[in-house]
């Protein structure tokens, strides 16, 4: 068994214990930004096809004191690489130093990686390295002189799910919209609206959700290429596709004013596969009306930083709340760096969290519709 590091966003960190919970893994802890639990192979490819709001899915590989360079050098040459990687890894460094002697991170970094080839050298009896084959992101963090040293088994970050491959201003990161939508009241039988969708972020996600397709279901990743069973990441993606609904028909609406953003987040969904379930229109928000009961808007307004005129917002975040309170059995999320957008909504959110998006510190507020009669008891902790 090995010890996992799931690395999460301020904010999400609920969101991602709830996620483990229902994939079977009991209440792990969150510890500076990392949550930790045990698994092995099969772990990390459910975790890396399954996760939805985590960053990545790192291997602990081990953690030692270092205060100096050859303290360092001598903890990096003692843990097992050689149970991991080949002689042809392609070893590309990450890393950070917070409060301690070695702050030099590149320099530590080149030290780390020297003890690696040193270890594996010895190991797998080379005696030269190539690095034309799998990459392994290494991991080094110095924090008050204890080296944490982590493979990443992820490779690229786990918000790129595939999808998203058109770029479009001030997007919502993929795994802070999902986090949103788990921890709001959503579920797939209620209908779901987004009034600024952009490149779709919001919408697929939502359906991705409702259908309980799992984000990572058609991913590659780095832990493939190592010294791993090579059916793990298979099982895995055959679990998922076992536990997708097909029981249900989400109700979900996306608009913006931007005709050339309608039709990229309409491309988007298409390749996610799921532009059936979603009902895109250019349109002004303020336009949005609907007669459907007790559904969930969630939304990314503009905020000023990137797009939008800060003398502008004031009023857009006012007309918007008009429309919110013209569907009271709906609740209304919405995430924005724009400090007056609750005084514009006219009313104290129910809820307001801290997130960041592009990292950019932003707002989450939440404002609850009333509640739907047989669900008087059904709500998620939150």
């Amino acid at each position: 068994m090995f010890t996992l590091l799931i690395p999460v966003a301020a904010g999400v960190e609920a969101s991602v214990k709830r996620q483990l919970k229902n994939l079977g893994y009991g209440d792990c802890p969150a510890i500076g930004g990392r949550v930790r639990l045990s698994g092995d192979w099969s772990d990390i490819a459910r975790l890396n096809v399954f996760l939805r709001a985590g960053e990545r899915v790192l291997l602990s590989v081990g953690e030692f004191p270092a205060r100096s360079f050859d303290e360092l050098f001598d903890g990096i040459s003692s843990l097992p690489w050689e149970e991991f990687l080949t002689p042809h890894a392609k070893i590309l460094m990450d890393g950070k130093s917070v409060k301690s002697t070695l702050a030099a991170i590149k320099a530590a970094g080149g030290v780390a990686k020297k003890a690696i080839l040193k270890r594996l050298q010895e190991k797998l009896r080379v005696s030269r390295f190539d690095e034309s084959g799998e990459r392994a992101i290494v991991g080094l963090s110095i924090v008050e002189d204890i080296a944490t040293v982590t493979l990443d088994t992820s490779g690229d970050g786990l918000h790129k799910r595939g999808y998203r491959t058109l770029s479009y201003d001030a997007p919502l990161r993929e795994t802070t919209a999902a986090a949103m939508i788990e921890s709001s009241f959503y579920r797939a039988d209620k209908p779901f609206a987004d009034l600024f969708c952009g490149s779709g972020t919001l919408p697929i996600e939502a359906a991705l959700y409702a259908l309980n397709i799992a984000p990572g279901i058609d991913r590659d990743f780095d832990f493939t290429r190592w010294k791993c069973s090579p059916v793990v990441l298979d099982i895995a993606r055959e679990e998922a596709k076992d536990l997708q609904r097909r029981d249900v028909s989400p109700v979900i609406f996306a608009s913006d004013l931007n005709p050339q953003a309608v039709s990229m987040a309409r491309y988007h969904a298409k390749r996610a596969g799921v532009e059936k379930c979603i009902r895109f229109s250019t349109m002004d928000m303020r336009d949005f009306q609907s007669e459907l009961p007790y559904g969930v808007l969630i939304s990314n307004p503009p905020y000023g930083e990137r797009i939008g005129k800060r003398d502008e917002l004031f009023a857009l975040y006012r007309d918007f709340s008009r429309v919110c309170w013209a569907l009271p059995n709906w609740s209304t999320y919405f995430i924005t760096a724009y400090a007056g957008a609750e005084r514009a909504f006219g009313r104290r959110a129910d809820k307001v969290r801290t997130l960041y998006n592009a990292n950019l510190e932003c707002r989450l507020y939440s404002y609850f519709g009333k509640k739907p009669p047989r669900e008087k008891d059904d709500f998620p902790v939150k």
